[in-house]
C-alpha cells in the first residue's frame, strides 16, 4: 500500500493523526540525521532531492515487496461493466470474488491499466468506434479494490481530448494514486515512478505502441501539450528505461502492445521484447490484446505478454492476476492466478476451471514451467 506521496503533490496522515504534506515529510526526513534514517527513508530523501516521482511503500513484511498486476479496467457508466455494477446496487463484493478482493487489497502494490480518462469534459474523438470516459467520482472504486498505481499509456486515455486527460491527472493525484506513461508534457510523460520499501528502489515505466499509425488518435505528449508516451519507435522509452535503471534496483515495464483478440504475439512484440530486456528492464508486463497471451523469458527477463481484460466488458473470457514478490536479490516468486470475467463480474478460479486455464497457459508458454498452483519458473 502506498504510504508517503511524491514531494509537493499529495498528503499523508501521520501516525499521530495529523495531516502532513509530502513537502513536510521530505523536510522532516531532511532535518533528521543521516544515521537516524532507515535505508528506505534515505533512498526516498535522495529521490526527492533529485526531483524524482518517488513514493514510500508500507509493506506487509520487511523482506519483500509484493506486486499484483491486472489488465484492462473500464469505469465508464455508459458501458456494460458500470451499468451492471449500478444495477446490482454498486456492491464491489458482488462484482469481484472475495478471494480476489483479498489478493488485490493485501498486495503491497496493486497495478492495473486505466483504459479511459476520468472527466466530465471533452469531446469524443471523431470517427473512433469506442470512446470511453468515466466520471471522476468513480475513482472511489479504486479505493475499494486497493489500487495503488495505474498506467495511462494506452489508446483510450485521450478519447475525449487533452482537457479530459488533464482532468484524469487531477483525479488520480487527488486520490493519491500515482500514474505512469502519460503527463502534462513530454517530460512528465517520460518520468518513471519510483516505489521504495525495505531498502529496495523499484522503478516503474510505461508506454504504448497503440495506435500504430503515423497520426494516432491518442496523442503523444509534447513540450507544450499533454499526452501519452508512445513506443512504436522505442527510442523515447529506451531513454526512460536507462534513467530508471540508473536510479533504481529493479525496473518494471508495463507496456500496451500487441494485436487485439489473439493469443498469439505479433511482430512488434517479438521485436521489442528483447530490446527492452537487454536495455535493463527486469520484468515486462503487457496488455492491450484483451485476452491472455503467453508467459515467456527473454534474455533472462520474465515477460507477461498480455494480462487480458480484468473488468472491462460483458464478454465471458479467461483473465488473471499476476503476483510477483521482489527482494533485494530480484524476483523471489511469480504466480499466475487464473480468473474469469463473466456476467460483468470477475472471480478467481478454483478446481477444474483453474486447471483448465493453467493448462491453456502451459500450451501457450513452452519456455516456462507452471505448477498446479500457478507458480512460474522461468
Amino acid at each position: 500500500m502506498i504510504d508517503f506521496a511524491w514531494l509537493g503533490q499529495q498528503s499523508v496522515t501521520a501516525e499521530q493523526g495529523e495531516e502532513l504534506s509530502g513537502e513536510t515529510i521530505a523536510s522532516e526526513i531532511s532535518e533528521g540525521t543521516e544515521e537516524a534514517l532507515t535505508e528506505s527513508e534515505r533512498l526516498y530523501k535522495e529521490a526527492v532531492d533529485k526531483g524524482e516521482n518517488a513514493w514510500l511503500i508500507d509493506c506487509a513484511d520487511n523482506e519483500r515487496v509484493t506486486f499484483a498486476f491486472a489488465g484492462d479496467i473500464l469505469l465508464d457508466d455508459e458501458y456494460a461493466m458500470m451499468y451492471r455494477y449500478r444495477m446490482r446496487g454498486s456492491d464491489i463484493n458482488d462484482t469481484f470474488s472475495s478471494d480476489l478482493l483479498e489478493r488485490m487489497r493485501s498486495a503491497d502494490v496493486f497495478m492495473l491499466n486505466n483504459e479511459f480518462p476520468f472527466s466530465t469534459r471533452g469531446t469524443p474523438t471523431e470517427g473512433k468506434q469506442f470512446t470511453f470516459r468515466a466520471n471522476p467520482s468513480n475513482i472511489e472504486i479504486y479505493e475499494q479494490l486497493g489500487v495503488d498505481i495505474v498506467s495511462l499509456a494506452n489508446n483510450h486515455a485521450y478519447d475525449y481530448g487533452e482537457e479530459a486527460l488533464l482532468d484524469t491527472f487531477d483525479t488520480l493525484e487527488n486520490a493519491e494514486i500515482p500514474y505512469v506513461g502519460a503527463g502534462r508534457n513530454i517530460d512528465e510523460a517520460k518520468k518513471p515512478v519510483y516505489l521504495i520499501a525495505n531498502g529496495i528502489k523499484i522503478g516503474i515505466v510505461s508506454a504504448t505502441q497503440i495506435e500504430r499509425n503515423a497520426n494516432p488518435d491518442t496523442k503523444e505528449a509534447t513540450a507544450q501539450n499533454a499526452g501519452v508516451l508512445r513506443c512504436m519507435d522505442p527510442a523515447a522509452l529506451l531513454e526512460v528505461i536507462a534513467e530508471a535503471k540508473e536510479n533504481s534496483d529493479f525496473v518494471i515495464l508495463y507496456i500496451h502492445w500487441g494485436t487485439e483478440s489473439t493469443d498469439q504475439t505479433d511482430w512488434l512484440q517479438d521485436q521489442q521484447a528483447p530490446i527492452y530486456a537487454k536495455a535493463g528492464v527486469d520484468l515486462i508486463v503487457g496488455d492491450h490484446s484483451h485476452c491472455l497471451q503467453k508467459l515467456d523469458v527473454v534474455s533472462g527477463v520474465p515477460v507477461v505478454y498480455s494480462l487480458g481484460n480484468y473488468w472491462f466488458n460483458s464478454k465471458t473470457q479467461d483473465t488473471c492476476l499476476v503476483e510477483v514478490a521482489i527482494t533485494k536479490e530480484g524476483i523471489e516468486s511469480f504466480q499466475f492466478i487464473p480468473c474469469k470475467q463473466e456476467d460483468c463480474r470477475t472471480r478467481q478460479l478454483e478446481g477444474t476451471e483453474k486447471e483448465d486455464v493453467l493448462s491453456y497457459m502451459r500450451g501457450l508458454s513452452p519456455n516456462v514451467s507452471i505448477d498446479e498452483d500457478g507458480y512460474v519458473t522461468f
